[in-house]
């Protein structure tokens, strides 16, 4: 039974808690933290087990956590993480893992020293069933070499405190790990666009933007960022092969006839429109301890090369170029 401590009780750390004390077998929720106390106080109310830390360094030291989930903002995680890996606990980070590739080496560095992985980083599309099937058309080459992708990634709005590079690190970074998956291929070179602004960014951050990034194989790569589009939660993915295209589907397949219309309805909540993928990963995650000790996702390799074309994005921002994604050699551990 892995005991797990939460770190960050917003929105997806309650939808966390509540999936791994309700439908992942083999671990159980014994602490939480947050900044804001009040908030991992809640949890309680319907767990009254958990223990609240007021410091969330005193919960990962605390012996009765085997286990560090980081869902706490973005600016947070790598110092967490860091925190966690000095007691050699098992962690699983929200994405990012860091703003920075310079914190991901460092983070890699830190658990290589324990010769094993520890760190699982939640980039769950690849557990969402729509994208594992574009993977598996991909690889089994029935429709020769992927040439090219089109990708959107749109939001309804963003909250207080948003900002441009946002629209990377913390949205297109979804997109940032899902292709090099997709395609098993690390990036080249990237650029990101300001395009012809849209009248709902009234808050002073870019909207929309356009990643642009290229494979080592010559792959090319194009990513609509929206984040702020006024109707819905909606990601989109085709990938364009040599003989044939591979289209993720739409998260509904009902759809309705009436009045002289066709209607499928469009999501608002991210957390609606990846529900399984979430519950299928975490579940991976749990399994994958009580099994081997070790986790088998996304590893602190993947945060560290999204990071790293999340970088040259924003360096390119500006400069009408394409700069090069430069990452060090890949550590043995992580092949």
């Amino acid at each position: 039974m892995i005991r797990i401590g939460v770190i960050g009780c917003g929105a997806i750390g309650k939808d966390h808690i509540r999936r791994l004390m309700d439908l992942v077998p083999g671990c159980t929720v014994v602490a939480c933290s947050d900044y804001f106390v009040e908030a991992a106080k809640e949890v309680t109310k319907k767990y009254p087990d958990v223990k609240v830390y007021e410091n969330p360094n005193d919960l990962i030291a605390a012996q009765e956590v085997d286990a560090v989930m980081i869902t706490s903002i973005d600016s947070t995680h790598a110092a967490y993480v860091m925190e966690a890996l000095k007691y050699g606990k098992q962690i699983f980070c929200e994405k990012p893992l860091a703003l920075t590739a310079a914190e991901c080496e460092e983070i890699m560095k830190a658990e290589m020293a324990h010769g094993k992985r520890l760190v699982q980083v939640g980039f769950m599309r690849r557990y969402d069933r729509g994208y594992a099937e574009m993977k598996r058309i991909i690889t089994s080459g029935e429709l020769g070499a992927p040439l090219m992708i089109h990708a959107a990634h749109r939001n309804v709005s963003q909250g207080d405190g948003f900002q441009t590079d946002m629209g990377i690190t913390n949205v297109a970074i979804h997109e940032l790990d899902i292709c090099r998956w997709l395609l098993g291929d690390e990036y080249e070179s990237a650029q990101v666009l300001k395009v012809r602004q849209s009248s709902l960014s009234t808050r002073g951050y870019d909207n929309p933007q356009i990643v642009l990034l290229e494979t080592k194989s010559g792959a090319r790569i194009d990513v609509e960022v929206q984040v702020a589009d006024g109707y819905g939660y909606d990601i989109q993915c085709q990938v364009v092969c040599e003989k044939g295209t591979v289209n993720l589907p739409e998260p509904y397949t009902v759809y309705k006839r009436a009045n002289a219309t066709y209607q499928v309805p469009i999501l608002t909540d991210w957390k609606d429109r990846f529900i399984e993928a979430y519950d299928i990963e975490l579940t991976d995650w749990v399994n994958s301890l009580n099994q081997n000790g070790v986790p088998t996702g996304p590893s602190s390799w993947d945060g560290y090369a999204a990071c790293v074309a999340a970088d040259a994005l924003i360096k390119s921002r500006g400069t009408g170029q394409f700069l090069k994604v430069e990452m060090i050699e890949k550590p043995e551990m992580y092949k």
